[in-house]
């Protein structure tokens, strides 16, 4: 860090007043109507990524120009999947390898850096990414790939405070953006693949001390205040003997906030291992293999780290379709108080955001294979001849029938965030049309070692396209229009009042559709594959927008013959801000 730098940033901004007051409670809770920052992951808490913001608009987005570009440096590249924050003329960004840039919003010109100096021997499941910060009074806050959670003076860079989240020797990791919720930062972890536990843990914002922490796998206990508090779940309910001590279900992309009913929802991932039959998921639909709450989504009490209600999206899971993916809240057209989330499993859901009670789930993506549909309970309807064979059926006893699965375990849709419009009421979905060889294969389970028992062959299902940016209507699950890309979609959508959808693709183009046809209407190439985070403000009176342009993430190192049809992308680190020059706004 260049301490010279940000002594006198510091200083400057004390003396003109910037960051006195700092980010408050009311600043989160209104962050979508405060045009002139970004203070929150997904552009509110309920993660709309939604801008209100019309200066910009279908007719003048042709004249948007770059402003700036900030280059993260060194030889530390890898994917770059971060959501930039603006507050009071200062921009906050994460990058791989657990760094944290301030950087100057007027200039692209760096106030300061902080890098977690990781340890040896970290184990990431799926790059060396970061997806964000939070900002909270006069803080920064981040999570690091070796499980721990820092607070940063968002003046200097100084650590405030550093807890540890988890053991990263025993495969835990962090990853997601933190959430800020009046006086508690909320975490999740990482580590799926490890046989870890998923936990979802709040902390006091001003010291870093740990208020409660909830394990969301059944038959381990939670803890408020420094004591016990109440079991998760029931044990042994949907768990055979003591793999639950062992069941996955990381909470790894962090979780959303809805106000309306005072919930924090978290998803849950996969159950650990793979290997469905270990889990008794493979032998009836009785519910005693559901493994509870792995591949749920999860409400959440953030006063006290209860589970309210929770949501499985797939019972019996046996695909690694992880079920983290991001829940939005939204209000319907008619009024009704909803959450929405694009699973991996490929169907689309909408629940009740009172008791997350399950309203309607349609495919998003065109191949689903393992399921003919969703009943009338929520429930999927297996095709139960499309689940990965049981190795102990096996001759050799080492490699269960091979089945072909769509969509493939990176899932219909992956981490990457969808965006809901409230000027036409649809949701903007990034999705791949991807399936996969799967088989199954017989594991134990070994402290800090991967934990799968499967093996896999990703492909792709069509010719002409994997990537499809789709618009969907809540209220009937029917495709409005879809946007087909060569290779994989893996970065986040933003929509605007603007009419306009921003969104990036690994072969570096930063594009703006409109949001009723899906047309293209401009473009920008950023020379590397795009898997980052778009925003929007307002600065100076003009409208500007941002999103970083670095191409790595999971698809590189899990996609297999998927990989191969990007593998010529450049890696790089470039931060890139565009504007809406004021005497082109009304230029048509």
């Amino acid at each position: 860090m260049n301490r010279f730098v940000a002594a006198v940033t510091a200083s400057i901004l004390a003396a003109t007043g910037a960051l006195a007051q700092g980010v408050t409670e009311d600043m989160l809770a209104n962050d979508q109507t405060m045009t002139n920052q970004v203070v929150t992951n997904g552009m509110g808490r309920h993660l709309q990524r939604y801008s209100p913001l019309e200066t910009l608009n279908k007719d003048n987005v042709k004249n948007l120009v770059p402003a700036w570009a900030f280059s993260l440096g060194g030889e530390k590249q890898r994917g770059q999947e971060t959501q930039p924050l603006v507050y009071d003329g200062i921009m906050y960004i994460t990058g791989s390898y657990s760094r944290l840039y301030a950087i100057d919003a007027n200039t692209g010109e760096e106030i300061w850096q902080y890098d977690a100096r990781l340890p040896e021997g970290i184990l990431p499941c799926c790059d060396v990414i970061n997806r964000g910060a939070a900002l909270a009074g006069d803080k920064v806050i981040f999570g690091t790939l070796d499980a721990r959670i820092v607070a940063l003076d968002a003046k200097t860079g100084d650590v405030v405070w550093r807890d540890k989240i988890d053991d990263y020797k025993a495969g835990y990791s962090y990853t997601a953006a933190p959430l800020v919720v009046g006086d508690l930062v909320i975490t999740g972890n990482s580590g799926g693949e490890f046989g870890i536990v998923g936990a979802v843990q709040a902390r006091n914002v001003d010291t870093g001390e740990l208020v409660w922490n909830r394990p969301v796998i059944e038959g381990h206990m939670g803890m408020l205040n420094g004591e016990e508090s109440t079991m998760t779940g029931t044990l042994n309910a949907t768990w055979p003997g003591d793999m639950w001590k062992t069941g996955g279900g990381a909470t790894w992309l962090g979780g959303s906030y809805d106000e309306r009913t005072d919930t924090l929802i978290f998803g849950a991932g996969n159950p650990a291992p793979w290997n469905s039959w270990l889990r008794d998921a493979g032998q009836d639909n009785s519910g005693k293999g559901d493994n509870l709450y792995a591949a749920s989504r999860i409400g959440i009490d953030p006063a006290t780290g209860n589970i309210k209600w929770h949501y499985q999206t797939t019972p019996r899971e046996g695909w690694d379709y992880d079920g983290v993916n991001e829940v939005v809240a939204f209000d319907a057209r008619d009024g009704s108080q909803r959450l929405a989330t694009a699973d991996r499993n490929g169907f689309f859901y909408v629940l009740n955001a009172e008791d997350g009670g399950f309203i309607s789930g349609t495919p998003f993506v065109k191949d689903i294979s393992w399921a003919e549909g969703i009943d009338e309970n929520g429930r999927p309807i297996f095709i139960e001849d499309n689940r990965p064979g049981d190795p102990a059926a096996a001759a050799d006893g080492k490699k269960g029938e091979v089945v072909f699965a769509s969509p493939s375990f990176l899932g219909g849709k992956n981490w990457m965030p969808m965006s809901f419009s409230k000027r036409t009421g649809n949701f903007y979905v990034p999705s791949n049309e991807w399936g996969m060889d799967i088989w199954n294969e017989p594991i134990t389970y070994k402290k800090g070692a991967a934990y799968l028992g499967s093996g896999f062959t990703i492909k792709p299902n069509y010719e002409d396209h994997i990537g499809s940016l789709k618009a969907i209507d809540p209220d009937t699950g029917d495709w409005v229009w879809e946007y087909k890309n060569d290779a994989p979609l893996w970065g986040g959508v933003m929509t605007t009042a603007g009419g306009l959808v921003f969104f990036g693709t690994p072969e570096g183009k930063f594009i703006a559709l409109d949001d009723e046809t899906g047309e293209e209407l401009w473009s920008f190439q950023t020379g590397s594959g795009i898997v980052g985070q778009p925003i929007s403000w307002e600065q100076n009176g003009e409208q500007y927008v941002s999103v970083i342009s670095g191409w790595g993430g999971a698809v590189p190192l899990w996609g297999g013959e998927v990989a191969k049809k990007v593998n010529y992308l450049n890696q790089g680190g470039t931060l890139w801000t565009f504007r809406l020059p004021k005497e082109l706004a009304s230029a048509n």
